[in-house]
């Protein structure tokens, strides 16, 4: 029952949908790391709800510092931060608490806690804890931009309406990553959500792509094989509530392309050495290259919807139907596209940190 990850930087996430509090504690950052709870603050809005196409549960993400953290910089000890649940109808969820509702970890949290799991909105296993990543994530955001490692995602695709790809990489960061729905197309982002409300219209969900890109990451970073860069942060992006699945560079296309297509060509330029093309996504041999770091996440749509669903009341295993009930997001992508900017943010700070030493993110 591990809630942590990372090695020399790990976070551990505590509470659930309902309870009292969501929470977070990063171990291993660094004395001397300024904490701009602005920013914070700032990180957590991208996150919330937004309008019609968005759940209607709506928290003010009043965050507090426990500790680590004194008169603005980090001390080098265990950053503590909760993040109080101020808006929860429990009383919506009276239905599904043997009514196991598809594609949730309803029946699985209640296999493996042998029926004692919080199953009031998902409980532990709730989208609602990701407020806790996004909120230690920007301290190690913060800490990356120090260093001049800079990280964006944009939403790639929702349903079958698809963005523009990354072009000035940098530039297309630095305009995404004040966006509420971060598309680097607004005409595309306005499709988009015309698409999610005329889901949420008929009782449905729509899932899409994400896709990130981190620049100025130096060459060098990462382990062999079990603590490669893409195995750290695909263990960290599946962590994520509704992720089904993660590409890097090119990806699944690569098994259409020869070799002579597929790779990318050195050369030396202005000094040092890159590729003409990024079709590894920055990465060989699970080691940072220094080009760009380029990865694609898929989240499926949200399981909770409106329409009838088949399913099982685990009180007497009869077979039944459910209809959900309660606050709900038709499409969750806008919303995760910041957490998975956090975590990915807490991934490379933890293979630096395994590179360099752990105070270089200080220096």
């Amino acid at each position: 029952m591990k809630n942590t990850f990372g090695n020399n930087v790990s976070v551990t996430l505590f509470g659930e949908s309902h309870g009292e509090a969501v929470g977070a504690v990063i171990d291993g950052l660094a004395a001397g790391i300024e904490v701009n709870t602005d920013f914070i603050a700032s990180q957590l809005n991208l996150r919330r709800p937004v309008g019609s196409i968005s759940t209607p549960r709506v928290e003010k993400d009043n965050f507090k510092i426990l500790s680590g953290v004194f008169e603005g910089k980090t001390t080098g000890t265990p950053i503590c931060i909760v993040i109080p649940n101020e808006n929860t109808h429990s009383s919506d969820y009276d239905e599904t608490r043997f009514k196991m509702r598809p594609s949730h970890a309803d029946f699985t949290a209640n296999v493996k806690y042998n029926g004692f799991e919080d199953y009031r909105g998902g409980g532990h296993f709730s989208g609602r804890v990701t407020a806790a990543l996004v909120a230690v994530g920007a301290i190690a955001i913060s800490a990356l931009r120090e260093k001049g490692i800079i990280i964006g995602t944009h939403i790639s695709k929702i349903a079958d309406i698809s963005d523009r790809n990354f072009e000035n990489i940098e530039a297309d960061i630095k305009a995404l990553n004040d966006m509420q729905f971060a598309v680097l197309d607004s005409q595309k982002g306005e499709d988009m959500q015309k698409k999610i409300n005329e889901v949420r219209a008929e009782g449905d969900s729509v899932g899409g792509v994400l896709e990130t890109a981190v620049c100025c990451i130096p060459a060098g970073v990462g382990e062999p094989w079990f603590d490669s860069v893409e195995s750290m942060l695909s263990h960290a992006l599946f962590s994520i509530p509704a992720v089904k699945g993660v590409e890097f560079g090119a990806g699944f296309s690569l098994a259409q392309m020869t070799g002579s297509v597929a790779n990318d060509p050195f050369e030396f330029v202005e000094g040092k050495i890159v590729t003409k093309s990024n079709n590894n996504g920055g990465i060989n041999g699970g080691i940072t290259n220094g080009m760009p770091i380029i990865f694609r996440t898929a989240i499926k749509p949200t399981p909770t919807i409106a329409k009838e669903q088949e399913t099982v009341d685990i009180r007497d295993n009869s077979n039944t139907v459910l209809a959900a009930k309660g606050r709900h997001d038709p499409c969750i992508v806008h919303r995760a596209r910041v957490v998975v900017d956090s975590v990915a943010a807490i991934t490379l700070c933890d293979l630096l940190s395994a590179k360099f030493g752990t105070d270089w993110m200080a220096k």
